[in-house]
């Protein structure tokens, strides 16, 4: 039996209700439309078989599959909803409140049980900020951050503590992902000129000094995000300041490390100077993508050793995903750029469209890894809000508009389970459809009156790297380090600088005739009678005998830089323009 399609749900001013997925976008009659503005969340079992929500007045459960309502809870207040990996229980939190005669506050984090409605647990959990219990796949254990400390549950016996790991002030903690064993990551903030540090752990080893599987420590850190693998082998941490002290960057400074169950760690060398915006893996577990650097940022694909396996040059991005199978990767530009997305085959590296979702503040894959979800929600922003839904060979299937006077706050997926949706044949051709493609507006660039009527010259602020396949070649040449890399430059400056020097000095060395392919018609001394031609000719002399020291260093098998490789593509160029001005002598 084929699957069903992933139903959308939408929330905003004009209710929330449900709409049929490619290729009918028909209101689906799964839910009934609930009117009003009062839906404060709403959120999907992990399977997509149940669907609560709160309309700020109860909580209420239903079965999507059977559309029958399953429970409804009094929670008038409740802003967050999660259900564990299995169904079997119903996560619910409330702002914490304490009285006016300051005694504390009523427990907020309930726990129920989905079967039964019963309320399992009652925890007070006075953060928004990690709110949710973290689950394991099988609900075989639960663990909270309490009080510095993580707490682990078994079976979902939550009023028993079955074990605690206990360090001097947790920060955060992630549970692995996948079956046992399961593994934990927890982050320790530095303090007095301690350095911060991300642990992992088998579970229940955690007694002992050596019963981490793995540790990295690191200074410039505030706060970090940590990102397990979907196999539980490896753990991408992201280390970010608030402040960066050089200045460099408004964002502040991030460093990407690397950390596996194995021992191993890793700094991840990023070719580009600037902020970390976006890093994420792919579902086969064995290589991973980072969007970095100063606009027009870069965006790399590594392999488990933190090898650079392929680069897509530089753009306007800042986000990256992943299809569900992993075969194709979304480069977008969201926020504070145009919306430009790339959508990229990545087992053959080739790029498929490249469509324009203008002003998008949300971006989802559909379960089927066909589709994409792009849409534009309130509050970021109040305008234009609605969405759209694509193929992924850049065809708008469907597009709603909101009306003026109304808001688009939250649209997303009905979820499936790995496997569901069998991967299809990546296909490079755009699908039909009945939408108009709109191509934004480009904007020309202002001229001044007096250079209108003259022709275009293309010049860039900022110079385009085009994708290049980063897979090292057969040899055992060791990639250097960024340290090693830039006192590499630092040396051929000076040694450049110096040859300049004596070039300078000495005219006749300057002049000497440089490749085979030169004209010998040419003596070293002016004699054109125009100074400025005789300036001309030495200066293209000077540039070729550079180019003849550049081919020299690359026959040696020295790697040149993207500079270097340009300047001796324009040796032909030079030639003729050489061979040109001694002509007209």
């Amino acid at each position: 039996m084929a699957p069903s399609t992933p139903l959308l749900t939408v929330r905003g001013s004009e209710g929330l209700y449900m709409v049929n997925g490619p290729p009918h976008f028909t209101e689906s009659t799964v839910f009934p439309r609930e009117s009003g503005k009062n839906c404060k969340v709403y959120t999907f079992s992990k399977d997509g078989t149940l669907f609560a929500w709160g309309n700020g007045e109860k909580v209420n459960i239903i079965s999507v599959t059977n559309k029958g309502l399953l429970h409804s809870f009094d929670l008038p207040k409740a802003v967050c909803l999660e259900f564990s990996p299995k169904n079997t229980v119903l996560a619910t939190w409330q702002p914490y409140t304490t009285s006016k005669d300051g005694t504390a506050g009523i427990p907020n984090l309930q726990l129920y049980d989905v079967k039964t409605g019963t309320c399992l647990k009652s925890f007070i959990q006075k953060k928004m900020q990690n709110w949710c219990p973290s689950w394991s796949e099988d609900e075989t254990l639960c663990a909270r951050n309490v009080n510095n400390e993580v707490h682990f549950f078994e079976n979902n016996n939550f009023n028993t503590i079955a074990n605690k790991l206990h360090l001097q002030k947790i920060n955060d903690f992630v549970l692995s992902p996948g079956p046992q064993p399961y593994k934990v990551a927890v982050y320790v903030p530095g303090s007095k000129g301690a350095p911060s540090f991300v642990r992992l752990y088998q579970y229940p080893n955690f007694a002992g000094p050596h019963a981490a599987l793995a540790n990295k420590s690191f200074f410039k850190a505030d706060k970090v995000t940590m990102l397990w693998n979907k196999k539980a082998t490896a753990v991408l941490v992201i280390a970010s300041t608030d402040v960066d002290k050089t200045g460099a960057s408004y964002y502040g400074e991030q460093t990407l490390h690397y950390i596996a169950t194995n021992g191993e760690s890793a700094v991840v060398q990023l070719p580009k100077n600037g902020p970390i915006y976006d890093v994420v893996w792919n579902s086969s577990s064995t290589e991973f993508c980072a969007v970095y650097g100063f606009m027009p940022a870069k965006a790399t694909i590594f392999n488990l050793k933190c090898d650079p396996v392929f680069d897509f040059g530089t753009g306007p991005r800042n986000a990256a995903y992943y299809s569900p199978h992993g075969h194709i990767l979304v480069l977008a530009g969201f926020g504070n750029l145009r919306g430009q997305m790339e959508v990229w085959d990545v087992k053959n590296y080739k790029l498929i469209s490249k469509p324009v979702a203008s002003d998008s503040t949300y971006f989802a894959w559909c379960p089927d890894g066909e589709h994409i979800l792009t849409a534009t929600c309130a509050p970021r922003l109040r305008v234009n809000n609605g969405y759209k839904i694509w193929h992924y060979t850049g065809s708008i299937l469907h597009k709603y508009d909101v009306p003026s006077n109304a808001e688009l706050w939250q649209v997303s997926w009905q979820p499936f389970l790995d496997g569901i949706f069998p991967a299809k044949t990546i296909t490079y051709q755009a699908v039909p459809s009945e939408v108009p493609n709109e191509e934004p507006k480009v904007a020309t660039a202002y001229r001044p009156p007096a250079l209108r009527n003259k022709p275009i010259t293309n010049s860039k602020l900022h110079e385009e790297e085009p994708p290049q396949n980063m897979k090292p070649q057969s040899g055992n040449d060791k990639p250097l380090s960024k340290t090693a890399l830039k006192n590499q430059r630092k040396h051929e400056a000076k040694k450049a600088a110096k040859q300049e020097a004596r070039s300078d000095k000495s005219p006749d060395l300057a002049l000497t005739p440089a490749p085979q392919s030169t004209p010998r018609n040419t003596v070293s001394q002016s004699i054109s009678g125009d100074p400025e031609i005789d300036k001309k000719i030495k200066n293209l002399k000077k540039k070729l005998k550079a180019i003849e020291q550049l081919k020299e260093q690359a026959a040696t098998g020295k790697q040149l830089e993207k500079n270097q490789l340009e300047k001796i593509q324009k040796e032909t160029a030079l030639l003729q323009e050489l061979e040109d001005l001694e002509l007209g002598i």
